[in-house]
């Protein structure tokens, strides 16, 4: 919360659209709504997307300011762009990824947790980033939080913080 929260007051302005590609958590959006900015996020799995409106309805009541509440999305990030056309440009993209196979979220064809090669997620990953810059104003950020991944067979890092550098 406390990286969520320095993000978005740091690289949102005020009132500004804050739209997440892995929307898997809740603290991002509960804390972007509670620093008094919107916020669209694209999750894949409809039961996180359950558990987040949960968790929101919960939080919501000791927030101060009635703040905007924050829209979760069921749908595949690949497709950000046209899931959330009806929403403004984001002034800021801000979401924390799958690391690959660390963990395994669904067995669904279009998670990145469950493709079979490396090689294959950085393709998704990819078609879902080019998705959500096309729905990031100009002159605005991403930031995106990750660590590396270890490879389970051999031990050595995949380099997925530096395949995060543009």
């Amino acid at each position: 919360p406390v990286l969520a929260e320095l993000t978005c007051r740091w690289f949102c302005p005020p009132g500004g659209l804050v739209l997440d590609p892995f929307a898997g958590e809740s603290s991002k959006g509960i804390v972007t709504a509670a620093t008094g900015r919107r916020y669209v996020g694209v999750e894949l799995r409809a039961e996180q997307v359950a558990a987040n409106e949960v968790q929101w309805n919960a939080v919501q009541p000791w927030l101060n300011d009635n703040p905007t509440k924050p829209i979760w999305i069921t749908g595949d990030s690949q497709k950000i762009d046209i899931l959330v056309k009806e929403h403004p440009l984001a002034d800021l993209v801000f979401t924390s990824p799958p690391y690959y196979d660390l963990e395994v979220y669904s067995d669904n064809a279009v998670d990145g947790s469950a493709m079979q090669t490396y090689k294959e997620f950085m393709h998704f990953y990819r078609r879902v980033f080019t998705a959500a810059i096309s729905r990031l104003a100009n002159n605005r950020f991403l930031v995106v939080k990750v660590g590396d991944i270890r490879n389970k067979k051999t031990g050595a890092y995949r380099g997925f913080t530096a395949h995060n550098i543009v």
